[in-house]
């Protein structure tokens, strides 16, 4: 077996190690944070063991925009050391640690008729000044292209849904777009387990102190206890409730799911200015997968569910009202195939009044390092999960009296690899787009069973084998973990509704090396 794999076997080793045995850091959380913690750690050459209550990636990092970007938004509010690290961050995702999974995607600026022209002019004096981060932070031009300026009539071309008639022109700069968060999570999780880690999910903590871990099984109830030199508390919106010192403002963010052929099939992603607030923007993103995401709100929610938010009918009414400014036909909710919120764990600072909403909150992370407690890291976002990880490593390391230095910044993700290493593949650029030099052996499992080879249904190019590659290797444990977060089918929910038995029958198969259905027979009475 492949050491980097996540299964119910690894699963089990791992639980007996600590049981038996304490390690030097121990990490609660295992989302995008509390990977990130995990492998730095590991590779800085610390015993490691890292807990999630659910599966992996099922909280914030699982639902955001899918955008590993420069901070431009943080030049608008003039938060430079925002800015400068999120384009650091940025060009080490897409050249060094996970190329394979982070692309380039062109978005365009559109200069409306309607809107003040001094709008237009700074917003490209902060396109100049985001370029001159991107070059400043070794971010090469082959890699994000410099931004220009383009005629209404290529604005249209490349994004059709705008209305042609109001625009003037269109500033076109690049970011980095994530082929999905969940998988950016699992890549940083597997990449630990490579170097050793103990990375164990359904397993919920109840107490922390700043050398234990109390937590238990939540498949059988078991008391869970690990021993450690150190303990970080990576738990994102649940942090304050292992650190009861700590203000924090979660932020729901809401995107809404069309297909993307309803807006035209853009080339581009866009932005609409939300009327009145210049520098804050609604974005349609468009997505590999045939549909395009809208979002996103800011809006504090103290009282939502973690796992899954709840998207409020208020956040979808303005994400229309907003888009709607710019489209030449308007979108109706009957557009809406699906829709997908996430809690962001922002840091309100103490001096911060009581009245600024979560928009004015910094996306500055906060490492607390008291004595007698666990180090506990949070804010922050997607982009700058590594150098949140490094900062809270850095104060363990500090405990622990250790003189290992950081080795994140230019260590590839398992599956990882530059376009000429991933151009050898053998196996369809889908799949590589998805599971870089991994994708041979997702190619390979089709050979198994003809339920693998071919898609799960009628519209949909995900077949069995990546579903079986998901229990073996990802962790995945039941059909809402595969459509959840293994193929992102459920932000449609009437496509998982579709996916549900064939990816039943995966998962029987995964588990007990049969399906109950005869051999090349599939739900809709075809055959393979």
């Amino acid at each position: 077996m492949n050491k980097t794999w996540l299964n119910d076997a690894t699963r089990r080793r791992s639980l007996d190690h600590v049981a038996e045995n304490p390690v030097d850091v121990a990490v609660v959380g295992g989302g995008i944070t509390g990977a990130g913690v995990a492998l730095d750690a590991v590779s800085r050459g610390f015993s490691v063991a890292l807990i999630e209550s659910a599966d992996f990636g099922s909280g914030t990092s699982g639902y955001s925009s899918k955008l590993v970007h420069g901070g431009l938004r943080y030049l608008a509010k003039a938060d430079f050391s925002v800015a400068w690290e999120s384009a650091r961050e940025r060009r080490w995702l897409m050249q060094d640690i996970a190329p394979h999974l982070v692309h380039p995607l062109g978005f365009i600026i559109p200069d409306l008729r309607k809107a003040p022209r001094h709008e237009a002019a700074l917003s490209g004096l902060g396109l100049v000044v985001y370029d001159l981060l991107r070059r400043a932070s070794g971010m090469r031009s082959a890699t994000l292209p410099r931004p220009q300026i383009l005629s209404g009539q290529a604005v249209s071309a490349m994004v059709p849904a705008l209305d042609a008639g109001s625009l003037r022109r269109g500033l076109l700069y690049w970011d980095g777009q994530v082929f999905d968060d969940a998988r950016l999570v699992l890549g940083v999780l597997r990449t630990a387990a490579g170097f050793g880690a103990h990375v164990m999910r359904d397993v919920e903590a109840t107490a922390l102190t700043d050398t234990s871990v109390t937590a238990h099984d939540t498949r059988t109830g078991a008391p869970v206890r690990i021993t450690a030199r150190a303990v970080v508390n990576a738990t994102g919106v649940w942090a304050a409730g292992f650190e009861d010192r700590l203000s924090l403002s979660p932020s729901r963010g809401t995107h809404l799911v069309v297909r993307s052929e309803r807006l035209g099939n853009p080339h581009a992603a866009h932005t609409v200015q939300v009327p009145g607030h210049f520098g804050r923007y609604v974005f349609v993103l468009p997505q590999p997968t045939g549909v395009s995401y809208i979002g996103l709100t800011d809006e504090e929610d103290r009282d939502a569910d973690g796992h899954r938010p709840a998207v409020p009918e208020r956040d979808i009414d303005f994400l229309l009202e907003v888009i709607n400014t710019a489209f030449s036909v308007p979108l109706t909710r009957a557009d809406i195939v699906g829709s997908f919120a996430g809690l962001r764990p922002l840091v309100r600072a103490n001096h911060l009044g009581k009245k600024e909403g979560t928009a004015d909150v910094s996306r500055r992370h906060l490492v607390t390092d008291t004595p007698g407690h666990p180090v506990t890291v949070v804010g922050g976002k997607l982009t700058t999960y590594r150098a949140m990880a490094q900062d809270a490593v850095d104060a363990v390391a500090a405990r622990l009296g250790s003189p290992a230095a950081c080795v994140t910044r230019r260590l590839p993700l398992v599956g990882a690899g530059r376009r000429g290493v991933l151009d050898t593949v053998n196996a369809p650029a889908r799949l590589i787009q998805k599971y870089g030099t991994e994708a041979s052996t997702v190619q390979a499992f089709s050979r198994e069973d003809p339920l693998l080879a071919r898609p799960l249904f009628d519209g949909t190019e995900i077949t069995g084998a990546e579903l079986l590659f998901a229990v073996r290797a990802e962790g995945a444990t039941s059909i809402d973990d595969l459509l959840d977060r293994r193929t992102r089918l459920a932000l449609v929910p009437g496509d998982a509704v579709r996916a549900r038995e064939p990816a039943g029958l995966v998962l029987d198969l995964a588990r007990n090396g049969s399906r109950n259905t005869v051999p090349g027979a599939f739900p809709d009475g075809t055959s393979g």
